[in-house]
């Protein structure tokens, strides 16, 4: 039998944990927040105000490419604070990552346009979307790793899962903002002050983020691998990551790039396809990506915590089964301007990226060892969403351009679901294996 003072330090550290959890969800919420508002602008404002003297297609083009800027600075936030969170910890880094993702969305709230201050309108936009992708970088693994690595050893998937989530409320909230801007905001009103609205009300999620974060205290798998490794840990991670674990990064990176595609169709491409290519109302595209992130976020519970008793593969592959069934159905569903049609479409693309998506989280974090693991599954994780997400909206708006078919958005999408398939094989099974084994 356990004793008092054991029975009292277990539930003292179950509260702690959920503690933990919840704060990862919350913080991470609130950084995809920002970095979402800036996929709804770009599809719906940057072009005619950042970019005005060039065609629509090309202004769309151009909005999408400081877009793309954020997912190329994305690593390079992986690397930088994944090294300090291997070294000094994971609760600093995710304090830093909050702040720079949020001031950088404040002031780009605040920045002039094109028809004030000419060239420097897209070059600072470009800027502060370097400093979004720095931020956003650092925040996944950090968050993770908070969530993973406080997890008993099979709900590590579950606790992951409640980090994944906050991918898709972020993007609720963003919406929302911006729907709510759009309904209550005159058009002419709009392109002028309303859309920056969503930007500067970052300013309040950063106060409730920073509070929430101080309180946190760093993780005991951490605390206890940075003691037992004082006088032998890395002083650079990235390089022994990359000597040492090249392989996993590159598998986790690829597998993660399928559900990124997938993701980012939904988020930035669908919203600009249907306004522009299929004469839908925004507030009705902005609804229909609304409802999609709902059955996104309450399926990756379900799905996160089926990979604790499943597997990590076995659930990412019966997602990515699901999405080469349904990317062709998908734009036919959407061409008939249906609403309720449409609806079907999107719910069955959150269904194929809940399950792609949801043991991501855990299925990184069990690749590489404590003293190694921010920097390693934020790395692999980033590389993922670069390769899979990065260009996402500029390519599919490109073939829609070239062919005048969504057909060939939707093989992009098949062969790309393909590559995941195959980069899974090279990932090991893990979720019965302790989170140390890998030390």
């Amino acid at each position: 039998m356990s004793s008092p003072s054991s029975a009292s330090v277990s539930v003292e550290k179950a509260r702690q944990a959920r503690k933990v959890v919840a704060a990862s969800f919350i913080g991470t919420t609130f950084e995809w927040y920002d970095f979402f508002i800036y996929a709804s602008a770009a599809a719906l404002v940057f072009g005619p105000l950042f970019f005005p003297n060039v065609s629509d297609f090309a202004g769309t083009l151009a909005a999408f490419s400081t877009f793309a800027v954020g997912f190329l600075a994305r690593p390079l936030g992986g690397v930088i604070v994944g090294h300090f969170g291997d070294r000094i910890g994971r609760k600093a880094m995710l304090v830093f990552c909050l702040l720079c993702m949020g001031i950088a969305t404040i002031v780009i709230g605040l920045l002039p346009t094109y028809a004030q201050i000419g060239i420097w309108a897209p070059i600072l936009l470009v800027v502060l979307r370097i400093f979004q992708g720095i931020g956003v970088g650092g925040e996944w693994g950090g968050a993770v790793l908070m969530a993973v690595e406080y997890a008993p050893p099979n709900r590590r998937g579950l606790y992951g899962g409640f980090v994944q989530i906050g991918t898709p409320a972020g993007l609720i909230l963003a919406n929302l903002a911006f729907l709510s801007v759009v309904t209550f905001v005159p058009p002419e009103h709009f392109m002028t002050w309303g859309w920056r609205v969503p930007f500067l009300l970052s300013s309040v999620l950063v106060i409730v983020g920073l509070v929430i974060r101080l309180r946190l205290e760093e993780t005991p798998v951490f605390a206890e691998a940075k003691a037992k490794a004082s006088k032998t840990a890395e002083r650079v991670p990235v390089a022994a990551v990359l000597r040492s674990h090249w392989k996993s990064v590159l598998a986790g990176g690829l597998t993660m790039s399928a559900p990124a595609m997938i993701g980012y169709v939904m988020i930035a491409y669908l919203l600009s396809y249907g306004v522009t290519q299929l004469g839908v109302s925004r507030p009705l595209m902005i609804g229909l990506v609304l409802w999609s992130s709902a059955v996104w976020l309450v399926l990756t519970l379900v799905f996160a915590a089926g990979s604790d008793r499943y597997g990590r593969r076995r659930v990412y592959l019966w997602g990515a089964w699901s999405g080469l069934a349904m990317v062709f159905p998908l734009f036919w569903l959407l061409d008939t301007r249906e609403p309720w049609l449409m609806a079907l479409g999107m719910t069955l693309l959150a269904v194929s990226m809940s399950a792609m998506y949801s043991p991501i989280a855990a299925m990184l974090s069990e690749l590489f060892p404590t003293r190694l693991r921010y920097t390693g599954n934020s790395v692999s994780y980033q590389v993922g969403t670069l390769v899979g997400g990065a260009f996402v909206p500029i390519i599919a708006t490109t073939l829609m351009q070239l062919t005048g078919t969504s057909a060939s958005i939707s093989a992009y999408m098949f062969g790309s679901i393909l590559i995941g398939m195959l980069a899974v094989k090279f990932v090991p099974e893990t979720s019965k294996t302790s989170l140390g084994a890998a030390d």
